[in-house]
């Protein structure tokens, strides 16, 4: 669960690294209808990944549709004027391939591992419901109540999902990344039919589109075959604009002391405001991805690992976290797990101290380099993964970003220097901006606030 904040995916140094990181073979159309392709060629096996991603997330739905773009997810699913319920996905699988669908906060995803002859056909399906979805009241009720049970198996029967939606709810006040993706349960209990038909009829559209193919093919085959199969598909004339609240500024660290006698191990989480990755200007979130690396990537190697683990054995699990991929601004994360006999109180106060530490005595020139050549490697290594391409493209450019930014992003890792981490963490590591939670099962509450939470805390 706690490796689950580590975003940074790191690997094991790798000799000769000064070949790019990078050198995937990209092309990049769009068609008359707005439709956006990115073509990645991977001629290794004769595989494609197809993936058609659309430029709406959990965070674009009106205020009261709580998990209506995940829902929508679901419903894509359930057939078309010419595919009956479930039959897209068994027509994939008997021509040997998988299929599944996913909702993030910025998009929702669809996509398709197959044999690469097989790529007309999947274009083919993936453009039909893009246009002719069917929906009833008999087919939406009961996929309403899977939903709310996918809620009740992954959140609430999950006290750390639970803390975690608290927690973000509390670090956006006002901006729609605070609401869930699977959405709040009295919302999603409330949702329509007609709530469905209008999301859908809204962003469904190849001008809202990207489609991203990776594996054994060619640019002038995705072409001819968006073309055929995409192509006569007719822009949304009524798209809106996609623009979001902003956020005000917070003045206040914001605590949250979450309790449930199903948590086995009490620890704290600390998230931090920090800005996301935006086209041609993503220097600072390079250097944020340095940092989340020296200080919680390897217990054993990381800063606060060698503090807070080894040397004052404080804790038995730190780590640290930044994902950058997002169109607002996004949070930089930290979590320490106490030792036997260590209170939540006395492991945030050697957090305190440790991170203040860090800033006054600068980054470990050696431990820099290594790590550098540890996330080239990890780059490198990461091409060879299809979907995990088309996946780092997709994410992107929903999220605002251009495919130079997702291919120059190896070497700003790389330009990262010691002064732009310590400038990177001296601006985002700062309480004032941070909302901090302390998860623990139930146990004498009001002692132990009275004795660990400053009076003026508000605890929830």
């Amino acid at each position: 669960m706690f490796r689950a904040l580590l975003l940074t995916g790191l690997f094991t140094g790798l000799a000769g690294w000064s070949a790019s990181a990078s050198a995937e073979t990209i092309s990049e159309f769009t068609l008359d209808n707005g439709l956006e392709v990115v073509v990645i060629e991977d001629n290794r096996a004769p595989v494609v990944v197809h993936m058609l991603w659309y430029r709406v997330g959990a965070a674009d739905e009106t205020p009261g549709t709580s998990g209506i773009a995940h829902y929508l997810e679901h419903l894509l699913f359930k057939g078309t004027e010419t595919l009956e319920p479930g039959e897209f996905s068994q027509i994939v699988e008997a021509n040997g391939g998988s299929d599944n669908a996913f909702t993030a906060w910025d998009y929702t995803g669809y996509f398709q591992r197959v044999a690469a002859d097989r790529l007309g056909l999947m274009m083919e399906m993936e453009a039909d419901r893009m246009i002719n979805l069917q929906l009833t009241e008999e087919v939406v009720a009961p996929e309403l109540l899977v939903v709310l049970e996918e809620r009740k198996q992954r959140v609430d029967a999950n006290p750390d999902a639970l803390f975690g939606e608290q927690a973000r709810a509390a670090q956006f006040m006002n901006h729609p990344y605070g609401r869930p993706i699977i959405g709040w349960p009295q919302e999603v209990r409330e949702l329509t039919l007609d709530d469905a038909l209008e999301f859908y009829e809204t962003y469904y559209a190849p001008n809202n589109a990207i489609l991203i193919v990776a594996g054994d093919t060619t640019p002038e085959e995705v072409r001819a075959l968006a073309e055929e199969h995409y192509g006569p598909i007719p822009p949304s004339e009524t798209l809106p604009e996609r623009v979001r609240v902003t956020e005000p500024p917070q003045l206040a660290e914001r605590r949250i002391v979450f309790e449930d006698p199903r948590v086995a191990q009490p620890y704290l989480r600390r998230t931090y405001l920090a800005p996301e990755r935006d086209a041609g200007a993503q220097e600072e979130a390079a250097a944020l991805t340095m940092l989340a690396a020296l200080l919680g990537d390897d217990p054993a190697t990381s800063y606060l690992g060698q503090k807070l683990q080894f040397d004052s054995q404080t804790a038995i699990y730190t780590g640290a976290g930044y994902s950058g991929v997002a169109l607002d601004d996004t949070t930089f994360g930290i979590v320490v797990v106490p030792a036997v006999g260590v209170s939540l109180a006395e492991a945030e106060a050697a957090l305190d101290e440790t991170l203040a530490a860090f800033l006054e005595e600068g980054v470990d020139s050696e431990q820099f380099e290594r790590l550098k050549r540890q996330i080239y490697a990890s780059e490198i290594f990461a091409r060879d993964s299809t979907r995990g391409l088309a996946q780092r493209y997709g994410a992107a450019l929903t999220s605002g970003l251009t495919v130079a930014d997702v291919q120059a992003w190896p070497d700003l890792l790389q330009a990262v220097s010691e002064e732009d981490v310590i400038a990177a963490a001296t601006d985002v590591l700062d309480k004032r901006h941070a909302v901090t939670g302390w998860v623990r099962p139930p146990s004498d509450t009001a002692a132990a606030l009275s004795a660990e939470t400053p009076t003026e805390e508000v605890t929830q």
